[in-house]
């Protein structure tokens, strides 16, 4: 669109000529979002806080948690806002890439908020049932698959971590991991969404090494140099990454400890949604797991919580428990750590896994 507003100066300008770098655009689009947050931030802090829509904080959680009981949730609508401004206005939206990671962005943002509006507003305990949650989650992969397949010459290979010119097609499978992928980093970013600022600081991480990733993707010189796959449109991710980065950062001026505003549902599953699926369309789906490291270990231990229990469950019904509370952010802090220490340390984690998905570039 910038593009667009920029047609009537002479392309030899300076202008004009920033506005055909990915990287000026990217850095513009992560300033803006960033900006944004910090405009419509209290605005909306202001509105929850009018009408009364807090958070209900579940009986069985950790006891110091029940001090955060009204903080106003659904902040993800601020996320969003932030990332579809700069995105429509500094991407090229004839981009199918952008248009996927768009969509995927909106649709389980409005699933989250419904999630959220059935919580907070009609007081229904679960929000919307798992399964509803589930088929929309399910629908969206589907959807991608079918745009993919169908419009784009899109491959059915992808690239694996650590091995030189190692690749495997999925073939007519493809479909069920685009799937497996999207709604379990969806789940997974929702799950670790506990904590003032844990998820929020990951996800702006992870979309800064996207970002990265999208930009050598995209060009011919840098991913014949690194032996990667390039592909042609996938530069422009680099637009949505970047802003995703800059929004997660600046909303994190008002979600870290303590936090004012709760992402919600609709924050959590929709940039899960939008990790995964960029991972998909980066053909980046087994590294995704060393850069979102911490969100499968989360996911992780729910799960193995749950295996665990159910393993040892006696005639009268009881079970062990593998941790103290899942998910493992909860272990950590019913062990003794302060609910800062967890989700710094965490954060550190996430810092050193990024980087290890970056040298995975070079060690091949």
């Amino acid at each position: 669109m910038l593009k667009y507003f920029l047609s009537f100066l002479d392309k030899n300008t300076n202008i004009y000529n920033l506005s055909e770098y990915i990287t000026f655009r990217a850095a513009s689009a992560s300033i803006s979002a960033l900006l944004i947050c910090f405009i419509i931030g209290p605005w909306v802090i202001k509105i929850l806080n009018k009408y009364q829509i807090g958070e209900e904080i579940r009986s069985n959680g950790p006891i110091s948690h029940q001090v955060k009981k009204g903080t106003p949730t659904m902040g993800g609508v601020i996320i969003i806002l932030a990332v579809l401004i700069p995105t429509v206005i500094f991407s090229d939206l004839s981009n199918s890439l952008i248009k996927i990671i768009i969509f995927s962005t909106v649709w389980m943002g409005l699933i989250g908020f419904i999630d959220d509006y059935l919580k907070v507003i009609k007081k229904a305990p679960l929000g919307l049932i798992a399964r509803y949650k589930m088929a929309g989650q399910i629908l969206l992969s589907l959807a991608i698959s079918y745009f993919l397949f169908n419009f784009l010459d899109f491959s059915t290979i992808t690239t694996i971590p650590f091995m030189k010119n190692a690749e495997i097609d999925f073939g007519f499978f493809y479909p069920v991991i685009i799937m497996l992928v999207i709604t379990g980093t969806s789940n997974a970013v929702n799950l670790t969404d506990g904590l003032d600022g844990l998820a929020t600081g990951l996800l702006a991480i992870s979309f800064t090494v996207f970002s990265a990733i999208a930009y050598i993707t995209g060009r011919v010189d840098f991913s014949k140099y690194l032996n990667i796959l390039y592909l042609p449109e996938a530069g422009e991710l680099t637009i949505f990454s970047a802003a995703m980065a800059g929004a997660c950062i600046g909303y994190l001026w008002y979600n870290s400890f303590p936090a004012e505003i709760f992402m919600g549902d609709t924050g959590s599953l929709s940039t899960g949604a939008a990790l995964g699926t960029i991972a998909v369309l980066l053909k980046k789906e087994f590294l995704l797991v060393i850069i979102g490291g911490v969100f499968v270990f989360e996911a992780a231990s729910v799960i193995l919580q749950i295996s665990y229990f159910k393993w040892t469950k006696n005639k009268t019904g009881y079970g062990k428990r593998l941790f103290k509370m899942a998910p493992i952010h909860h272990h950590f802090e019913l062990s003794g750590w302060k609910e800062t220490k967890v989700v710094v340390r965490f954060w550190i984690i996430g810092l050193l896994l990024a980087l290890l998905s970056l040298a995975t570039f070079k060690v091949r």
